[in-house]
């Protein structure tokens, strides 16, 4: 018989690195916690960069109950980065990577006390992934710690965290037939398997076949069997599983159960202002809750192996997920073990998954490191080890939006996703719709994917002209409907997913309004606020749910005579009343805008097939400075669009790749972009020496590029100066 149990009391935490007997020796003193536990919940989201990064301990002493059992294991579900496990001054375990499951044995170790003392280590590295990313690396033991107590004959457990049971099932969609194959690891002569009602006594491994089969047919109907493996000794594992068929197209995109099956959807980062990334049950359930609200079908789920009880909950909601491991932006040739060891525990661990479509090999990982024969091989061993582990799923990586569509890195995985943040970072909005437009003209017969977009939007700013860079709220609603409009007109694109579902911690950021965050997010990070951009993709995805909503509600003082209001609905008509008086209504989808004269306050309600929403409004004399984050921009914006230019001279208002083509006009600027390079060094040195970089610079104009860049009035005044001196 099996027991489990899980410890989370009765810890104390040292937050310095020691040797394992002076951590045993001085537990008393240390801080009593509760796992669940990070030392970064708060020094990781205030921005600076200077979260406590280094070797910790957590001490408790196991009482003589929880030591019962023949064989006594350690499970560790989450420990960030690097782990060590000591029983009474005993070594018994080691582990490299903060987000998958490890375990050890205590059994031989265990005397007539027992203390418990493990290390945990989220420091610099140079052989375990992440090392560079956008987002805080939490230290700590962030998830459940338990003690499993297991006969002498049982099933594995040490083996890359293994569930010790794995199930296969191969779909024959015509005869509505499921062949499942279960095998199981243990030291027994045999094992009683029981799936769908049937047990057969075998070795290790049964299949059976199952008729009439429900499917696990995502968000419609996720229906999940489970498969039961006993022992005599009577030590029992069981798992749940789906039957279905996933497939892919390069022309219509995702299938699922034979039907076209278009995946829309959002990625997901595991943490919480103020808790970081140790997450409660609840937590993780709520986040759940809001991605169904939403609509969502598919998750990426970055950029590490996330929580079982996560992982359940998709299999649970039938949201299809993308499930990778932490190799990301730099590629460490001290690394490649640790990519493998990942990949295989995140694998072993997750294969029972229905809701896992693909496995993701890295994310970025040309953005700070050559396309090399190391890197390449290193992508060639992944996708070998995934394919060999797992035949029936797909591999695929997120590449950075600077890659080459023609390196040889985008052949190794089975289809391909970009990264793409044209209109934020650098170029325009429809530079997206070019870049897909070309890649699947010049690859018609890839499969090519959407895994990352989004704009920063902090719920204070707001503009009735917003712009790239200048964080409102607007500006990320006008984004994403230009994005949600793009995608839908591609049917080919296998998987979009907004970068980022959430808000989440970054400690090195310090923009918009906000330290330590990265406010891409549809949510907040505290999951209090839903801005507007979270309800155009409502709109368009959740058509069980009829809503109205008014954009804007934060947008309260309004400096102009008329004023623009957006409602977005998944109802096809909508009305608009100001004071209760019916200004319009319009027939559509998803989006409906109108004018309506601004001369005092005033309350707006948007009403749609009974359901409703109110905000109020008012005109003011002067500009509400609170809501403008770069002051000094928007002034740039005033005076530039009131000056007088001459047509038949350059201008800031032409493109880079215009000015460059004149001789003397482009000496101009290369000059001044030289100046600013040696200032900003290995960045720019990035820049200079990217081809697909330049080329979507060369499409901005001077004034966007020097905006962006931080650029003063008087230096682009200068600037616009020389350049309208010099004829076209």
């Amino acid at each position: 018989m099996r027991t489990t149990r899980t410890i989370s009391e009765g810890w104390r935490f040292l937050k310095h690195d020691m040797p394992v007997d002076s951590a045993m020796q001085y537990a008393a003193r240390g801080e009593a916690v509760t796992l669940p536990h990070t030392w970064n919940a708060l020094d990781g989201q205030d921005g600076g960069n200077d979260y406590h990064r280094g070797v910790c301990w957590y001490v408790r002493e196991l009482t003589a109950e929880e030591c019962e059992g023949e064989r006594l294991f350690l499970e560790i579900n989450g420990a960030g980065h690097t782990a060590a496990v000591w029983l009474n001054g005993k070594l018994l375990a080691r582990h490299e990577g903060g987000y998958s499951t490890f375990r050890a044995e205590l059994t031989e170790a265990l005397g007539e006390k027992n203390i418990l003392a493990i290390s945990v280590d989220n420091r610099d590295s140079q052989s375990v992934y992440p090392q560079k990313a956008d987002f805080t690396f939490y230290g700590g033991l962030y998830r459940d710690v338990k003690l499993i107590a297991v006969p002498e004959e049982h099933f594995e457990l040490l083996k890359d965290g293994t569930p010790g049971i794995k199930v296969t099932p191969v779909v024959d969609l015509e005869n509505k037939r499921a062949f499942v194959t279960v095998e199981t690891w243990h030291n027994a002569a045999s094992v009683d398997i029981t799936v769908n009602g049937e047990t057969k006594t075998v070795e290790s491994k049964a299949e059976f076949v199952i008729e009439n089969v429900r499917l696990w047919d995502g968000v419609d109907d996720p229906y999940l069997y489970t498969a039961t493996a006993k022992l005599p000794s009577g030590d029992e594992v069981s798992t749940r599983f789906g039957c279905r068929v996933f497939a892919v197209d390069p022309e219509k995109g995702f299938f699922l159960n034979g039907r076209s099956y278009p995946l829309r959807g959002v990625s997901r980062h595991q943490d919480l202002k103020g808790k970081g990334n140790a997450l409660s049950y609840e937590d993780h359930a709520a986040d759940m809750a809001i991605i169904r609200e939403i609509g969502a079908n598919t998750l990426r789920l970055a950029h590490y192996q996330h929580a079982q009880e996560f992982y359940d909950l998709c299999d649970e909601n039938g949201v299809i997920v993308w499930a990778e491991i932490p190799y990301i932006t730099m590629h460490m040739k001290a690394g490649r073990q640790n990519t493998l060891d990942q990949m295989r525990e995140l694998i072993t661990q997750c294969y029972n998954h229905p809701s896992i479509a693909v496995w993701g090999l890295s994310n970025e990982i040309t953005a700070a490191s050559a396309v090399d024969g190391d890197l390449l091989e290193n992508h060639h061993l992944l996708n070998e080890l995934c394919h060999h582990m797992d035949p029936t799923r797909l591999t695929t990586m997120a590449n950075v939006f600077m890659l080459e569509t023609d390196s040889p890195i985008l052949e190794i995985p089975d289809i391909n996703s970009y990264n793409l943040y044209f209109g934020w970072y650098l170029g325009e909005l429809e530079q997206t719709d070019e870049f897909f437009d070309e890649y699947h003209a010049k690859y018609p017969e890839r499969v090519i994917g959407f895994s990352e977009y989004g704009a920063d939007a902090n719920p204070a700013f707001h503009s009735a002209h917003p712009e790239k860079g200048d964080y409102t709220e607007e500006y990320q609603a006008l984004y994403h409907e230009h994005m949600l409009e793009m995608i839908e007109a591609r049917p080919y694109l296998w998987a979009s997913h907004v970068w980022n579902l959430f808000d989440f911690a970054a400690d090195g950021r310090d923009e918009g309004g906000k330290h330590g965050e990265n406010q891409k997010g549809l949510v907040t990070f505290d999951r209090t606020l839903r801005k507007d951009a979270f309800y155009l993709y409502k709109a368009a995805w959740n058509k069980a749910d009829p809503f109205v909503h008014l954009c804007g509600k934060r947008y309260e003082n309004r400096c102009e005579d008329e004023t623009e209001i957006t409602v977005y609905s998944n109802c096809e008509t909508v009305s608009l009343f100001v004071d209760d008086t019916l200004v319009g209504t319009q027939t559509g989808k998803t989006v409906f805008r109108f004018r309506i004269p601004l001369m005092g306050e005033h309350l707006i309600r948007a009403e749609a097939n009974g359901y409703g929403d109110v905000m109020c409004i008012r005109r003011v004399s002067e500009p509400d400075e609170s809501y403008i984050f770069n002051k000094a921009a928007a002034s740039i914006t005033n005076w530039f669009d009131a000056d007088e230019l001459d047509p038949s001279c350059f201008s800031v208002s032409d493109t880079l790749g215009e000015i460059r083509q004149h001789p003397q006009a482009g000496a101009v600027v290369e000059a001044m972009m030289a100046k600013s390079a040696a200032e900003r060094g290995d960045v720019a040195d990035a820049v200079k020496d990217n081809p697909a970089l330049q080329r979507m610079m060369g499409r901005m104009t001077m004034l966007s590029l020097l905006k962006q860049a931080g650029a003063d009035e008087q230096t682009i005044k200068q600037l616009n100066r020389v350049l309208q001196g010099i004829k076209k």
